[in-house]
């Protein structure tokens, strides 16, 4: 009877254990659902320009653009949705729900009203960045209800009134921006000891610098009308006059207003920049077109030519994304992100982006652009409508008078190129006939796909191996698409690049769908032979590899066109042949002779499905015949 006593009080305390785990986990389900109900409030009473892909059905914290979770996966942490186009004002009580966030960053986009008063719920937050957007009143009164706060950045707004003296009671503080708004009245003696940067420029602020903000440079507070102490001459120094911009009118006549003095700072300024072009592109020229061994970040401030943009353009006019595009980041945090050179392409130079988000994209830095503003975003506008699973996206580009930009998916596998022609070694992927077959059978629906926008009229224009990658279902996928249009005309060069090229192609913004259909020839080519579209025989000689196939299928030598690493798979030689017929006719001379792009993918798709029953796995491996 005891023991049973026993066991039944041990049965009663695993019940209650069991319970409360159960109970915790139901809890934490229950609290993160009501995180989840929160941002979908937000979103969608707020309105917004650009898609975001939170729906009830997928998990907010796996797929949620610009959400982040804590480890547990119990509560959202971080909302991070910079340029997403809000506008309006923030609803009340909806991100004033996310008790456990610790980081929100809405800035660069075009929320208006005043500073949220139900901001104050979100005890746990530690940073906060609104700028540049359309905020306006007076900022709160007690900033002491956000102790953990330790970047507040609120600059670019029209904030007025006073600079709280509550701020003082925020001891973690490490940063805090509110330049260009339109604060006044004198700037309260924070004291705060832990604040590394401050800028309070370009707003109507007054008085003197407190002694506590003495150590910071005069640059964060100029453009107000207060004084600082020269450290030099143990003077005050009223800081609107140092101003290159002074907001208010001074009545002395000062030497640095001064035409003279003007044109120094002016030309100081110019020389500066000149010589820092200069190096950068000094450093560029010393790097071979084919430097793919470049990896690390930009220096801060000068990840290349381009950060100067995000100054002068301002942010507003920096990228333009697409409808459905899922990647919460803007310009400044594309120059900020590890970059590293993939090459050098037809149109511009490439680079792998790494964003502080994790999510990876390549920038594309295009040359050559002859096309004026107007042309170019209506040329962008029509290659970012394309969506299809291979064709790799355009998400978003940029425009200014010196610099253009496109920004695309990043695909992990590299070129077709590469898989071909550049890998060495171990770090060689094998491509068996049947991943040929599926990367050919993949460029055809692309391009077909491609050749049906506009009213069937669009064309690609650049079809090459290096602009050929592998999507996720391991088929073929393009990109490089549409760009001809917009570039200055290509003289016909001697290079890989050429071997591509329909004989008819004198003017590369003329290209056509016949030409896309010959370039698509040489592709399959190149995939049936491992060979460069022109490549070099042992005795240097160049060979263009349409001619050398013809002469060697003339000679009946057709089993000498194929890669050796194909002949290794057995019972392949049939489809060969098959795609060897079709890339033949693809090469015509005669534009007329070659099949329409339709015709040629049912053609590829036919090669396939034979392959598909006859024999579905037996070439997927390294099955030598011998």
């Amino acid at each position: 009877m005891r023991g049973e006593l026993k066991l039944l009080v041990i049965y009663v305390k695993l019940m209650l254990i069991l319970g409360g785990i159960f109970g915790i986990i139901g809890g934490n389900a229950e609290v993160l659902e009501e995180d989840k109900r929160a941002l979908l409030d937000f979103v969608t009473k707020l309105p917004h320009f650009h898609t975001l892909n939170w729906s009830e059905a997928n998990p907010v914290c796996k797929n949620w653009t610009g959400v982040t979770c804590n480890a547990e996966s119990t509560r959202v942490i971080g909302v991070r949705l910079p340029a997403v186009g809000f506008s309006g004002e923030i609803p009340v009580n909806t991100l004033s729900r996310l008790s456990a966030l610790q980081v929100l960053s809405l800035r660069e986009n075009r929320i208006s009203g005043g500073f949220p008063k139900d901001f104050g719920k979100l005890k746990n937050l530690s940073m906060l960045f609104l700028q540049f957007n359309d905020f306006s009143g007076v900022l709160p009164d007690d900033f002491s209800v956000w102790k953990n706060l330790s970047v507040v950045n609120l600059s670019n707004n029209r904030f007025s009134g006073g600079i709280p003296k509550s701020m003082s009671k925020m001891s973690q503080l490490m940063s805090l921006n509110l330049a260009n708004n339109s604060l006044s009245g004198e700037i309260p003696d924070l004291g705060l000891p832990n604040l590394e940067e401050l800028d309070l420029s370009n707003n109507n602020l007054s008085g003197s610098v407190p002694k506590s903000m003495e150590r910071f440079p005069s640059s964060s507070f100029v453009g107000n009308n207060v004084a600082v102490v020269d450290s030099n001459s143990n003077t005050s120094v009223a800081q609107s006059d140092l101003s290159p911009l002074p907001k208010s009118k001074s009545k002395g006549k000062n030497w640095w207003r001064e035409r003279w003095f003007l044109g120094v700072v002016i030309g100081c300024g110019v020389l500066g920049v000149v010589a820092f072009l200069c190096l950068f592109f000094a450093c560029c020229s010393r790097r071979k077109d084919g430097d793919e061994g470049f990896t690390g970040k930009f220096p801060k401030g000068s990840m290349s030519p381009e950060k100067a943009l995000s100054r002068d353009q301002g942010s507003r006019n920096g990228l333009v994304f697409f409808e459905g595009c899922n990647y919460a980041f803007d310009l400044e945090d594309l120059l900020r992100a590890s970059a590293e050179v993939l090459g050098k392409g037809t149109f511009g130079m490439s680079y792998k982006a790494i964003l502080e988000d994790a999510n990876v994209v390549v920038v594309k830095r295009l040359k050559e652009v002859s096309a004026g503003k107007r042309e170019f975003e209506q040329q962008m506008e029509l290659i970012g409508s394309i969506r299809h699973e291979n064709v790799v996206a355009l998400r978003a580009y940029y425009y200014s008078k010196d610099e253009k930009l496109m920004v695309n998916d990043h695909c992990s596998q590299g070129s077709v190129s590469a898989m071909l022609h550049s890998q060495k070694g171990e770090e060689r992927i094998p491509l068996n006939w049947e991943t040929r077959l599926r990367i050919a059978l993949g460029a055809a629906r692309g391009i077909a796909h491609i050749h049906s926008t506009n009213g069937g009229k669009f064309v690609h224009g650049n079809i090459r191996s290096s602009n050929v990658f592998l999507n996720t279902q391991k088929h073929g996928c393009v990109s490089d698409f549409g760009l001809a249009q917009v570039m200055t005309p290509l003289a016909p060069p001697i290079s890989r690049a050429a071997g591509y090229r329909a004989p008819e192609v004198t003017d590369t913004r003329k290209a056509t769908q016949a030409a896309d259909v010959y370039s698509l020839g040489v592709f399959i080519l190149e995939l049936l032979t491992g060979k460069s579209p022109v490549h070099a025989t042992g005795g240097d000689e160049l060979v263009h590899l349409v001619r050398w196939v013809h002469s060697v299928v003339r000679e009946e030598w057709t089993a000498e066109v194929f890669d050796l690493e194909l002949l290794r798979y057995p019972h392949v030689e049939e489809e060969m042949v098959e795609m060897l017929q079709i890339a033949l006719s693809c090469v015509a001379r005669v534009p007329d002779q070659r099949p329409k792009m339709t015709d040629l993918l049912k053609m590829i798709e036919d090669v396939r499905c034979t392959l598909s029953e006859t024999r579905p796995e037996s070439t997927s491996g390294p099955t030598p015949s011998e």
